[in-house]
């Protein structure tokens, strides 16, 4: 499956937004809307991918593999459910931490076009020779 690398930049300011507004607020429910977001990205097509191919209706120039922006919707995932169990512990500055640390992934990715989870995938595949060997469906 191919992704387009617009629609992941998106993607990724809107995550941005998204968690910059948990920070200030501390909202749990929010964090937990971006939870939901990250579990469909992970698994199937970003809710946010979806939105762009609606309001951007031309086909990309290029596309890449869509195997690393899914791991790193993954990463992302696991880090915001980090964030909701501080939350719902009153664990809040490991909640605010987790929260960050995925902002500061999906601030990458939007501003500067460096998917941090992408390369995480890429430098797993290097170092286990087994991660390399294609899984037949």
């Amino acid at each position: 499956m191919r992704a387009d690398p617009r629609a992941l930049r998106f993607g990724a300011a809107i995550t941005t937004l998204v968690l910059v507004s948990v920070l200030v607020t501390e909202s749990f429910w929010l964090l937990a809307a971006q939870v939901v977001v990250f579990a469909l990205g992970a698994h199937r097509r970003s809710p946010y991918a979806m939105l762009f191919k609606v309001l951007v209706r031309s086909d990309p120039t290029e596309t890449e593999d869509a195997r690393p922006p899914r791991f790193a919707q993954g990463v992302g995932l696991a880090f915001a459910v980090v964030g909701l169990v501080g939350f719902a512990a009153g664990i809040t500055p490991l909640a605010l931490a987790a929260t960050a640390a995925a902002l500061l992934a999906a601030f990458l990715n939007a501003a500067f076009g460096f998917c941090l989870g992408c390369e995480t995938y890429l430098l797993i595949r290097r170092l286990l020779p087994a991660a390399n060997m294609e899984v037949s469906k």
